[in-house]
């Protein structure tokens, strides 16, 4: 085994490019258009009728989880064609890891009441609703989606990759035999993560209202806020059963069944002393009606899709493809058209920024100051209990039986039921409402990391350990020369998710409800959430643009220079 220390090595990286500033403007322009269209909405609107009776839970667990598996499709679909092109195609990556970095970084929280009021302008309010609430979601799951799958794409082992060329995989085929499946268990892993972050974004999209208008959807979250006001404690404790007696369904039928299938893709060349397991998975294998859907439904379409697309190419792939197609005079005017559009929409937005007060602009720079170092802490309390407790969750098989389903449903609780008891207990304290405030962001965003740290120590190979201890490596030189080098690439996904999670999460932490009582302190988040409540529309575009810009700043001059680091020195071929 090859010694690494684990030292990083900062290097000058590129400054914003022309690719991330054009993104950034038309973010501008969508910004800008979705708050004209919010003039138009109605003054008021009525919401739907929540019942609290036991019978209806049923049904509203259906809905919300019929949002959620809709919106994780998409985001499944997205994340796997977005990262592909990234990662093969230099010349799409120069737009499309900016244009990640500026679609993460969007505080979706800010932008709901912006998607909601200009759908509802133009929309029937059933529709718009639900469109909205599905958006919101898909935001809320892709992209660590994405960050993960684009990772694993970077990181293949060089000797994967030499024997695609080799056997002159297809496009397909070597998406089906190389990149899907070294990708699995990080990919699963994600998706554990996306729908535990799902589950908070969806009670926020189902309960949201703006003044007199109210955009409540039938399901879970309405059910729990409605119970919660009315102060029935035994419809609560129901909503909340039912909420975690889903979960508990989820990680037993599907993640823990994917996560013992995905056991055969290890880097690996020696069999794993404490393999992921499943009930579920093994009798699935002695089961004729899943033999039955596999003979007839399952490889069919694998025969089908092998004569479609696993034909052999007529050159060797490489991993990168430095061809570029010309540009055609059509794509040329549509540049013009679309640079021209842009143009204007920036120029108007200019104008509506420009009616802030110079006191306004001051707040924004103090609320974003005290909001970064709020991010900050809650980032560092979280990376310092997650990886060694991801860690342990990822190479002990006995303490992930126990501790990965309590970390799901932990992930899963939304972090704003438990808000008003902390924040009750907390603002008595010195530094309450900060205190809180951090806490309700850690709450939020410390699973992005967990489940991260836990895909890449579960990713190990069995034979780098046995080398290891075979080399009597102990303690903090165990950690330094295998643990953490393995688990950067990971580490690094999922700060870049945490830290933009912690952002976005700042939105409901800095400014909150509770009975008649309205606290806030200052912050980004807190200006959001008060523009939205007024109606300050310009105050809330500068807001929400600032956000933006911080958040894309910190990933091109932190994030992306690890990444960098994690995809040379950190790859399991080294």
């Amino acid at each position: 085994m090859r010694r690494r220390i684990f030292l990083v090595p900062f290097r000058l990286g590129p400054a914003l490019t022309v690719a991330d500033i054009i993104i950034l403007l038309v973010i501008v322009v969508v910004l800008y258009l979705g708050t004209r269209l919010a003039f138009n909405t109605p003054a008021e609107i009525a919401g739907p009728n929540i019942s609290l009776s036991a019978a209806a839970l049923p049904y509203y667990a259906v809905l919300s989880f019929g949002r959620m598996l809709l919106a994780y499709l998409l985001s499944l679909a997205f994340s796997i064609a977005y990262g592909y092109n990234a990662a093969r195609n230099p010349g799409m990556a120069r737009w499309l890891l900016p244009l990640l970095d500026v679609l993460q970084s969007v505080p979706i929280l800010s932008f709901l009441p912006v998607v909601l009021l200009s759908l509802t302008a133009i929309l029937p309010q059933g529709i718009a609703v639900e469109i909205a609430a599905i958006v919101l979601i898909f935001t809320s799951q892709v992209w660590n989606l994405t960050f993960s799958f684009y990772q694993s794409m970077r990181t293949i082992p060089m000797e994967y990759r030499e024997a695609a060329a080799i056997f002159r995989f297809s496009r397909w085929q070597r998406m089906r035999e190389v990149e899907l499946p070294f990708a699995a268990t990080g990919l699963i892993w994600n998706s554990v993560m996306s729908w535990a972050g799902g589950w908070f974004f969806l009670m926020a999209a189902e309960i949201f209202t703006l003044g007199d208008r109210d955009f409540r959807l039938a399901g879970l979250g309405a059910y729990l806020q409605t119970a919660a006001v009315a102060g029935d404690q035994q419809a609560l404790l129901l909503g909340l059963l039912t909420l975690v007696l889903m979960i508990i369904l989820l990680d037993q039928l599907i993640w823990r069944p994917l996560l013992a299938w995905a056991e055969r893709f290890k880097v690996s060349q020696v069999e794993e002393d404490n393999p992921a397991t499943s009930w579920f998975y093994d009798r699935l294998h002695r089961s004729g009606l899943a033999g039955l859907f596999s003979e007839r439904v399952v490889r069919p379409v694998s025969r089908w899709l092998n004569a479609r697309a696993g034909l052999a190419p007529s050159h060797i792939p490489a991993l990168e493809d430095e061809t570029q197609p010309p540009v055609s005079w059509l794509g040329r005017v549509i540049f013009v058209v679309l640079a021209l559009a842009v143009a204007y929409g920036v120029w108007q937005a200019l104008l509506l920024l420009v009616t802030l007060p110079l006191a306004a602009w001051g707040e924004i720079v103090v609320g974003a100051l005290a909001t970064l170092l709020r991010v900050s802490v809650a980032v560092a309390v979280a990376l310092a209990w997650t990886i060694p407790v991801g860690v342990l969750i990822g190479t002990n098989a006995r303490a992930a039986t126990i501790l990965q389903p309590v970390a799901q449903i932990a992930a899963s609780v939304p972090a704003t039921a438990l808000f008003p008891i902390l924040l009750v207990g907390l603002l008595t304290t010195p530094g309450g409402p900060d205190a809180a405030a951090v806490l309700l962001m850690l709450l939020g965003t410390q699973w992005y990391l967990l489940f991260n740290i836990i895909a890449g120590a579960s990713s190990i190979p069995q034979d780098l350990q046995f080398t290891s201890d075979l080399m009597r490596l102990r303690g903090w030189k165990r950690w330094r020369t295998l643990i953490l080098p393995a688990l950067f690439p990971y580490i690094i996904t999922g700060l870049i998710t945490a830290s933009g999670g912690a952002w976005n999460a700042s939105i409901v932490a800095e400014y909150t409800h509770f009975g008649d009582r309205v606290t806030h302190v200052t912050g980004l988040g807190a200006l959001i959430t008060e523009s939205t409540t007024t109606g300050d529309y310009a105050l809330l575009l500068a807001s929400t643009l600032t956000m933006i810009g911080l958040v894309v700043l910190i990933n091109r001059f932190v994030w992306r220079r690890l990444f960098r680091t994690a995809e040379t020195r950190f790859r399991m071929d080294q």
